[in-house]
């Protein structure tokens, strides 16, 4: 599937995607960010999603993050 599928998919059905999914396909994304800033932003968030404990923490730090799945879907 194509970086734009998944990041459909995800947005279709978030709630039971896997955080691993989620953070791979946010991790695609962060390698086409042109800002540094933001790219290190992001692979800090990417890092603490790894780091949780559990798939609901996972899960819910993933959700602060939809809006790079978005920004993603509008520039593609």
């Amino acid at each position: 599937m194509t970086l734009r599928g998944d990041v459909q998919s995800i947005l279709q059905e978030f709630e039971t995607a896997s955080s691993d999914k989620i953070y791979e396909v946010l991790g695609q994304i962060q390698e086409q960010l042109k800002s540094d800033i933001t790219r290190d932003y992001l692979e800090s968030k990417i890092q603490g999603i790894k780091d949780a404990k559990n798939e609901a923490e996972k899960k819910k730090l993933c959700k602060a993050l939809i809006p790079y799945l978005d920004w993603y879907l509008q520039g593609s």
